[in-house]
């Protein structure tokens, strides 16, 4: 027999031995594979202008902060538009096929209009009939999408005069308010509720809600980047500024908590998907905002 024949006859012999058998029986056994059900996922839309959307409103750090992974939280509020332009841009079109698409167990859509809608632009409605209706057809298009809507009232401009605040959004609000008793839809005050926050802080404290603090002048736009061999396009450009309306990361935080927590009261299907805490990785500065 050659050395190689040896050698195998060996090795052979090794693995059929008492020991190595023994061994091989106590190996553990494979862990047996999950089958997990299905899950039954919900989705919010948000809709609505700056105040709701991203870089200037509470949507942005509502959908990251305020809802778990059981829910798909989609911000399509846009910047200086009004019930009439969002809806006229299309934009509405756009959040009514989102609320369609299928596989969801519940869809939400917020709806919060006011600020542009003021007069003074071209943006404006006119408040007796054409912005109540405006937002009467929102609630109406989003039951025949098959989903819920819920009416918003415009968050509170943070102004004082003379120490006292002026909510110069108040009939706006009243209006909102109107539709949801007369369309039977959900409603969430937003505008009484930042109003009664706003009070409570006070004018100094309100101020640290804002994107820069009051003596810091605007950003100004980031310079055209130099042109390349492949005509690179630049990024988009922040620019940023202190006012009464618009929401810091501060302000942001502290509505979309006060939001959390007024839909967990208001709407009982949402409320396990909904965290009402504050985020925990946030400096005090917020003014430690919790809802009762």
């Amino acid at each position: 027999m050659t050395k190689f024949c040896k050698s195998a006859w060996v090795a052979l012999a090794a693995l059929c031995s008492p020991a190595l058998t023994a061994q091989a029986q106590q190996a553990k056994p494979p862990v047996p594979r999950e089958f997990p059900k299905a899950i039954e996922p919900s989705k919010i839309v948000l809709v609505g202008d700056s105040t709701t959307a991203v870089i200037g409103g509470w949507g942005p750090s509502f959908c990251a902060y305020h809802v778990t992974s059981f829910v798909a939280c989609v911000d399509l509020a846009r910047g200086g538009r009004s019930s009439r332009t969002y809806m006229q841009e299309k934009s509405w079109d756009l959040a009514l096929k989102e609320a369609q698409v299928p596989g969801y167990r519940n869809v939400w859509v917020l709806i919060q209009f006011g600020h542009n809608d003021q007069p003074g632009n071209s943006r404006s409605t006119e408040l007796a009939q054409e912005f109540p209706g405006y937002i009467r057809r929102y609630v109406d298009d989003a039951k025949a999408a098959g989903a819920t809507p819920i009416l918003v009232t415009p968050l509170v401009r943070r102004t004082f005069k003379d120490g006292k605040l002026v909510n110069d959004l108040a009939p706006w609000a009243e209006a909102v308010r109107q539709v949801a008793k007369e369309t039977g839809a959900l409603l969430i005050d937003l505008n009484a509720l930042s109003a009664q926050a706003a009070i409570a802080l006070g004018q100094q404290q309100s101020e640290s809600f804002a994107q820069l603090p009051r003596s810091t002048s605007p950003a100004k736009g980031a310079p055209a980047r130099a042109a390349t061999e492949v005509n690179v396009q630049p990024t988009a450009s922040v620019r940023l500024s202190y006012d009464d309306t618009h929401l810091g990361e501060e302000g942001a935080d502290y509505i979309a908590a006060m939001m959390a927590q007024a839909l967990a009261d208001t709407v009982a299907p949402m409320r396990s998907l909904l965290v009402v805490e504050r985020r925990p990785d946030r400096r005090p500065a917020a003014l430690n905002y919790r809802a009762q």
